[in-house]
């Protein structure tokens, strides 16, 4: 493997499940329950995230006037399921409430929110402003978890931070025309980088014990 155009071509070669639930991998993508469950996710797995957001649901609680109703004590349990709730909650809210006093609805968050504004709010990091980027507002933004660095360390490439990733990912990409489109002929870069990142995770939970990765699939 020598560059992430070959990866990505023998990742789509095994039929990963990254069109199932959504067109770009993230359940209800391009929503505010994109941006919440982007906090709700760190550190802990997927399916408790889905329960958290399934009582915000019940609660009318998934967009920003649904959540800015909500009291802390009520949101707090709401998103238990997630663990670290009492973090969340706060995180949550504070930035429930910096959306809605900058931007005032979610369309016009998703159209003018950047990547230093995200980075400037508590609690969010690299990886969740590139989902919330990505994932909710349809921007070319690739994201970097520890199941890409767990992958590309057993290709053995051993990379300094999250942008050196996030560089090496977007450079093998460059031959767009060329390599990408004969995986992905029509879709945007923004859902091509989604749908990048959708598989390495559904390889990575395929094929990831402990803290390595079997690659053997990708060799063949």
């Amino acid at each position: 493997m020598t560059n992430s155009a070959e990866l990505l071509e023998s990742l789509y070669g095994q039929g990963l499940p990254i069109r199932e639930k959504d067109p770009w991998w993230w359940p209800n993508s391009g929503s505010y329950e994109v941006v919440i469950g982007a906090v709700l996710t760190q550190n802990t797995r997927w399916q408790k995230v889905e329960k958290a957001l399934e009582n915000l649901e019940n609660l009318d609680a998934l967009s920003i006037e649904g959540l800015a109703k909500l009291d802390m004590d009520t949101l707090r349990e709401a998103i238990r399921p997630a663990g670290f709730y009492n973090t969340k909650a706060k995180r949550i809210k504070a930035l429930n409430q910096a959306i809605g006093d900058k931007f005032g609805d979610f369309g016009s968050f998703q159209a003018d929110v950047d990547r230093r504004w995200l980075l400037s709010r508590e609690g969010i990091g690299e990886e969740t402003a590139d989902a919330i980027l990505n994932f909710a507002c349809y921007r070319e933004a690739m994201v970097v978890d520890s199941y890409t660095a767990a992958l590309l360390r057993a290709f053995g490439f051993d990379f300094e931070d999250y942008r050196a990733i996030q560089a090496w990912l977007i450079e093998g990409m460059k031959d767009y025309d060329i390599k990408v489109r004969r995986v992905f002929p029509t879709e945007p870069k923004a859902q091509i980088y989604a749908l990048f990142h959708g598989m390495i995770v559904e390889y990575c939970k395929r094929y990831k014990k402990g803290k390595a990765v079997d690659i053997t699939p990708l060799e063949s």
